[in-house]
């Protein structure tokens, strides 16, 4: 398309608008690239300098000296601009425009080191299973206090009364045991009796709690909850560990698992 311009002052208004057009142009594809309005307004115009002080670049790019100077020592660290001390006097000079593509070259392997984690993070099929993994001895308690958020008031536990009397302790079980007898939280749990600590957490129907115990080739040392469509998992002193799966298909997998189990085991003494 052919400009026709009828004056020299349509002429001169219309060299300003094409001018003004193709700069706001280029601030749109340098702010893409990451140099926001004043940091591209320094690249141009060190590119329009060519060589000088950041004094005459900031008169160039129309901002402050201090700016200036901050977003060229940026610039600099991006390879968009060289630095040569002479004496005192810092002197810069613009590199070659095509310099910017390196920028985007590090954009895009910046990317792709990060793509595999966000592939792992799409939720393909509507519904994502949910892991949470603690350590130590505060991420243990920090399973058992989930299980007290129980919405059927029902737990399934399978667990080692002397592994948990090491870790997390008796005296926090007992309150443990305490809060969940006081909020309405009933018990079904199958434990080994070789590895009974004392006689206590009996069948009780006072505490909200079924107790079988398993055959005595069945040894548990870790500690497993379920409910509602969580599998709550404790470790052992020897892997000082917590771990919620939230999985409707994990839960009830192992909850088929714990409804076989409790089949075959029997039933603890009744307290009352």
């Amino acid at each position: 398309m052919t400009v026709v311009f009828r004056s020299p002052q349509l002429k001169k208004e219309g060299i300003k608008e094409v001018k003004y057009n193709l700069y706001m142009s280029i601030e749109s594809i340098l702010s893409e690239l990451g140099l926001t309005k004043n940091k591209g307004a320094v690249y141009v115009a060190a590119l329009e300098v060519g060589t000088g002080t950041a004094a005459e670049i900031a008169l160039k790019a129309k901002l402050q000296r201090t700016t200036t100077h901050e977003i060229l020592q940026h610039l600099v660290t991006l390879g968009l601009v060289s630095l040569v001390t002479k004496g005192r006097t810092r002197i810069y000079t613009a590199e070659p425009p095509h310099k910017l593509k390196t920028i985007l070259r590090d954009k895009e392997k910046n990317l792709d080191s990060v793509l595999p984690e966000l592939n792992s993070l799409l939720n393909t099929s509507g519904v994502k299973p949910k892991v949470k993994f603690y350590e130590g001895l505060e991420g243990i308690k920090t399973v058992f206090e989930d299980t007290l958020t129980v919405k059927n008031k029902l737990l399934c536990g399978i667990l080692s009364m002397r592994d948990l009397y090491q870790i997390p302790g008796k005296e926090f079980m007992d309150d443990y045991v305490a809060r969940r007898i006081a909020a309405g939280i009933k018990l079904r749990v199958v434990r080994s009796a070789q590895n009974e600590v004392e006689e206590t957490w009996p069948f009780s129907i006072q505490e909200n709690r079924e107790l079988h115990y398993a055959p005595a080739e069945m040894i548990f040392p870790m500690t497993i909850y379920l409910y509602d469509d969580k599998v709550g998992i404790i470790g052992t002193e020897k892997e000082n560990f917590g771990m919620i799966i939230e999985s409707e298909d994990f839960y009830r997998t192992q909850k088929n698992l714990f409804e076989t189990l409790w089949q075959v085991t029997r039933v603890g003494k009744r307290k009352d």
